[in-house]
C-alpha cells in the first residue's frame, strides 16, 4: 500500500475502530453491559450540543464536539483509565502521550497536528471550550451511575466524598450542571446507591 493522503486517512479510521472494544467501568443506562469508549465519546459529544447553554462562558460548540470526539482516541493504545484507580491514574499521562504520537501519527501531518492540538487543549483545560468539554466528560459517568442506582460506584466501593472530589471541577466549565450533579449525588447517598463520605 502506498502512503497517499487518502490511504493514511483510511488507515487511521480503521485503527480507531478499536475504540469500540475498550470497555469503561460505566454501565449503559439499561444496565445490560458496560459501555465502550466509542459510545462514550459519541454520547458526550451529543451532550455538548444539547447542554451548551449551561457553559459558564460562551463556547464554540463545534470545537467542543470535535474535542470530545477525539479526546479518548488515545485509549486505542492506552486503554481506559478508571478515575478512582490511583495507580492507573499515575501512569495515565505517559501511556496516553505515547498513544497520541502513534495513533494520530497515522494521519497526514496537518490532520495529525490538528487532532493532537485538540487533545492537548482538552487535557490542559485552559480554554472555555476545554473546560466545558471536561465538565461534560465528568458529568456523563455521574449520570450513568445515577441511572443505574450507582452500580459502578457500588461495585468499586466508591464513596460520596470521592465522587465529589473527582467532579467538583465541573463547576469551572458549567456551574449549573455541577449544582445539578451535587443535588443528585446527595439523593444517591440518601437512597443507598452511593456510600456516604468517609469521615477522616
Amino acid at each position: 500500500m502506498t502512503d497517499s493522503r487518502l490511504e493514511r486517512q483510511i488507515r487511521f479510521l480503521l485503527e480507531i475502530d478499536s475504540l469500540k472494544r475498550v470497555l469503561r467501568q460505566t454501565y449503559l443506562v439499561g444496565g445490560v453491559r458496560r459501555e465502550n469508549s466509542a459510545e462514550h465519546s459519541w454520547h458526550v459529544a451529543v451532550m455538548a450540543l444539547v447542554l451548551a447553554e449551561y457553559a459558564i462562558q460562551p463556547v464554540d460548540v463545534g470545537r467542543v464536539v470535535r474535542m470530545l470526539l477525539v479526546h479518548d482516541i488515545v485509549e486505542v493504545d492506552a486503554g481506559d483509565t478508571y478515575v478512582y484507580d490511583e495507580a492507573a491514574v499515575a501512569s495515565r499521562e505517559g501511556r496516553e502521550r505515547q498513544a497520541v504520537t502513534r495513533v494520530f501519527g497515522l494521519l497526514p501531518s496537518d490532520m495529525a497536528a490538528e487532532l493532537k492540538a485538540l487533545w492537548e487543549e482538552f487535557e490542559a483545560k485552559a480554554t472555555p471550550d476545554a473546560r466545558f468539554a471536561t465538565a461534560l466528560d465528568r458529568l456523563m459517568p455521574v449520570l450513568h451511575n445515577l441511572a443505574t442506582d450507582g452500580r459502578s460506584w457500588r461495585e468499586h466501593g466508591i464513596t460520596a466524598d470521592r465522587v465529589i472530589a473527582r467532579n467538583r471541577g465541573l463547576a469551572e466549565g458549567a456551574p449549573v450542571l455541577w449544582e445539578y450533579a451535587r443535588a443528585r449525588i446527595a439523593e444517591a447517598v440518601a437512597k443507598g446507591h452511593l456510600a456516604p463520605p468517609v469521615e477522616r
